[in-house]
């Protein structure tokens, strides 16, 4: 067999292991920094197919599989998540990603010690909403990476596209109880938090396009006949870059201060959740993608979404090295993403012909890069032009 077709056929010819995997995880679900079964359950099969394996690799929860050929090479980077949600489960399809990952990681292995470098299968634990991949990409694991790979399952094929930054923020207000019927002895942190949500809700009519401010009071007093002494709101301030995420929440932190201190209330805010970068878009591994779907007989593949609307911590992969997150349709636009359908049509005819494609995709593009090392330096070149722009 040609290298395309060992590639191609380790995928389809382990498909059933991989489902199985992929079924253990919908039946299993674990949410952020809560997966260590799922962590157990991935690294004994790359260690079962010959990779070199670092559970609680950087987090609790993430994992490394190694594979080095011993020869000078691009080191190559497979990502896998695998978080849940609570109540749905695997509404997001990380189930999915994380067999795609592995099935592509094994596929590779087959074919790379004829050109040399290093293949890496990362696990990145908790992306909803604690950042394992930003953790990850502090602690450095990405800086000598040449390119880092995903594909996530949706409703459409794509390239991927750009995402919002996020800045999650927590408010807290301190007043001072009285009862009801003596409220001059007391100062409402309730009054100053529900002010605070107004005014807040009134930077989005000036913010830029593509931006989105909302948010939520988590407490607000116990009783009615009690001035509350404490109240908190939980905000996420998304924007398309986290330059613009910090210069809306420095507006609404100026809006609560003045209304504080109007009101005799104190604040003080935190970070709740992990902020997230916006993402880096690669167009050379856009472009790569594109073709190795159409080998496959992939249609309606969607270019580059320039329009950011959710949040990923892919993001902060995409400022470290050259990063693709592609897309693999495996239900109909009728199903929305965070369901209960979702997580059900991973399991899916649909979603076993998804994540064939999706692997054999990222493989056939990582073959690209390793048989042809001008267009791995073309895609590294645009990475670092793009970078000096962003400065």
């Amino acid at each position: 067999m040609t290298i395309k077709e060992t590639l191609l056929a380790s995928i389809e010819n382990k498909i059933d292991a991989y489902m199985e995997l992929v079924k253990i995880m919908y039946d299993n679900p674990e949410i952020g920094n809560e997966e260590f079964e799922t962590m157990k359950l991935l690294v004994n099969y790359l260690d079962s197919v010959g990779f070199k394996t670092t559970s609680g690799y950087i987090v609790p929860t993430g994992f490394l599989g190694e594979y080095d050929t011993g020869k000078p090479g691009p080191t190559i980077a497979v990502m896998c998540e695998y978080d849940a949600l609570p109540e749905v489960g695997h509404g997001c399809g990380h189930n999915l990603i994380a067999g795609i990952g592995v099935a592509t990681g094994e596929a590779v292995k087959a074919i790379i010690d004829q050109f040399g470098g290093k293949l890496l299968v990362v696990g990145t634990p908790a992306e909803e909403n604690f950042g394992g991949k930003v953790s990850m990409s502090e602690a450095g694991v990405f800086d000598d990476v040449d390119v880092a790979l995903m594909v996530h399952p949706g409703s459409q094929n794509g390239v991927g596209g750009r995402s919002n930054a996020l800045n999650p923020i927590k408010f807290e207000f301190f007043g001072k109880n009285a009862h009801a019927c003596d409220p001059a002895s007391g100062a409402s942190a309730l009054d100053a938090a529900v002010m605070s949500y107004l005014q807040i809700n009134l930077l989005r009519q000036f913010a830029a396009p593509h931006t989105y401010i909302h948010g939520v009071i988590k407490d607000g007093g116990e009783a009615a006949n009690v001035i509350p002494g404490y109240a908190s709101m939980e905000y996420y301030f998304r924007a398309p870059t986290i330059g613009y995420a910090k210069e809306l929440t420095e507006k609404a932190v100026q809006a609560v201060a003045g209304i504080c201190q109007a009101n005799g209330v104190t604040f003080k805010t935190s970070t709740y959740e992990c902020p997230y970068e916006d993402t880096v878009i690669n167009y050379k591994l856009a472009d790569i993608l594109a073709e190795k779907y159409a080998e496959l007989g992939v249609e309606d593949v969607q270019p580059v979404d320039e329009v950011a609307s959710g949040s990923t911590d892919v993001g902060a992969v995409s400022y470290r090295c050259p990063t693709i997150q592609g897309n693999i349709k495996i239900c109909g636009p009728e199903v929305g993403g965070h369901t209960k359908e979702m997580a059900a049509a991973t399991l899916s005819p649909e979603g076993q012909s998804g994540l064939i494609k999706a692997a054999q995709g990222l493989s056939l593009t990582i073959l690209e890069l390793l048989e042809h090392p001008e267009v791995l330096a073309e895609v590294k070149a645009e990475f670092d032009e793009t970078m000096a722009k962003l400065g």
